[in-house]
């Protein structure tokens, strides 16, 4: 919590004009980033990501993949069930105690190893939790049912397109020149 308010009060020292909207803290090869995003008077959004010392990050890669990374982390957390794990959880133990069929305690623990996954905000968006959710959701949904698709996959796919319109907003927007090679 205290590296995001230090971010945040390094990233607000640096857009001036503009009110800071919101912090993602993640970790990507390059190291902890932080992405900041920006309302300036107009209605408009501008993006600065900083690194662990609170400096700009001008790397495009780099700043692409804490983009990527962020996205994809807070679109596989609201995708990994569609309800409340808690409900879904009250459900199964008193499944379990009027009928126990098979596979109900599977599905106990299940949505709640993902429910730990998910957690309580903030979170750091990183490669690794990113796998540790699909992970934990696939178990949920193959305890659920273990013949269908997975819903938790096609979400992630179908967000491509959504991820990569973030990464060109981000670029588009962004506060300081980007260096590197573009698309």
């Amino acid at each position: 919590m205290a590296d995001l308010e230090r971010a945040a009060a390094a990233a607000a020292g640096l857009a001036s004009g503009c009110r800071l909207a919101g912090v993602v803290a993640c970790r990507t090869a390059a190291g902890r980033r932080y992405l900041c995003a920006f309302e300036g008077a107009d209605g408009g959004r501008t993006w600065l990501a900083l690194d662990d010392a609170g400096r700009p990050v001008a790397g495009r890669g780099d700043v692409r993949d804490a983009v990527s990374v962020a996205a994809l982390c807070e679109i596989a957390a609201e995708s990994a069930f569609p309800g409340e794990l808690g409900e879904l959880r009250a459900q199964l133990q008193a499944l379990r105690e009027r009928e126990n069929p098979p596979g109900v305690d599977e599905a106990e623990a299940a949505a709640l190893a993902l429910q730990r996954v998910l957690g309580d905000p903030p979170h750091l968006a990183t490669l690794e939790r990113l796998d540790a959710i699909g992970s934990a959701a696939r178990r949920l949904e193959r305890a659920l049912d273990p013949t269908a698709p997975s819903p938790f996959a096609a979400a992630m796919q179908a967000a491509q397109a959504a991820v990569e319109e973030l990464v060109a907003e981000v670029e588009a927007g962004y506060l300081v020149p980007l260096v590197g090679p573009g698309r």
